[in-house]
């Protein structure tokens, strides 16, 4: 009995080292930092990480995305100005408008988002995935979190 118990914290122990070691291959590939659980997480699905890059000027923020995870639709709303600029720095991952079809994120896609469309952006079902998300200044700016991207949604990505 002890052998078996012995035999099943091993196999915890190399599922737990699996999961670390993709995370840290991934940390190597990119150079921004994956900085620390996402104190949005409530707005996704999976598991992200935010770091900040600039909080100065320009809110410029690092998030990284574990594969699958996905934010939910959301709006960033603005009386002028305002919206989103994303740059991918590593791994693939999807951004959606509303009613339009996905667009595929790599190494280097830079994403206009202007104020008040609707959209998401997340990591691809096999890859970890990180964009720079940059908040445009803009007058009475805002965030409306929506409904979360479901699974058949994201499920039927290409």
């Amino acid at each position: 009995k002890g052998w078996a118990v012995f035999r099943l914290a091993k196999e915890i122990w190399n599922e737990e080292s699996e999961a670390i070691s993709a995370k840290d291959k991934f940390r190597n590939e990119i150079m921004f930092p994956i900085g620390e659980p996402n104190p949005y997480g409530k707005y996704f699905v999976g598991q992200s990480y935010l770091a900040p890059v600039s909080t100065e000027q320009l809110p410029i923020f690092n998030v990284t995305f574990e594969p699958k995870c996905r934010n939910n639709w959301h709006i960033h709303h603005a009386k002028s100005g305002g919206g989103q600029l994303l740059i991918c720095v590593g791994g693939r991952g999807y951004y959606q408008e509303w009613g339009k079809e996905p667009v595929e994120m790599t190494e280097g896609k830079v994403i206009n988002i202007p104020a008040e469309v609707k959209h998401w952006h997340g990591a691809a079902a096999d890859s970890w995935f990180s964009h720079l998300a940059i908040e445009i200044q803009g007058e009475d700016s805002s965030t409306e979190w929506c409904e979360p991207v479901s699974d058949s949604q994201y499920d039927a990505l290409r």
